[in-house]
């Protein structure tokens, strides 16, 4: 299974954040919409970081190189 890109996530987390200005919203649903897309945002965070330290250690790399 491949793994889910942060540009997927975002945009998974903008359609849950639109969820709550639509029509569809429904007041019962609202706080496990609100959880999941907390979990997402979560989820988001932890990717950007990571892939923030991976940009770190090869401009660290590179520095060293030149």
């Amino acid at each position: 299974m491949a793994k889910t890109t942060i540009s997927e996530k975002i945009k998974k987390l903008d359609a849950a954040t639109d969820w709550f200005y639509s029509e569809d919203f429904k007041l019962d649903e609202a706080t496990e919409k609100y959880k999941a897309a907390m979990d997402l945002a979560r989820e988001i965070e932890k990717d950007l970081t990571e892939l923030k330290n991976k940009i770190e250690v090869l401009e660290e790399d590179f520095t060293k190189e030149v």
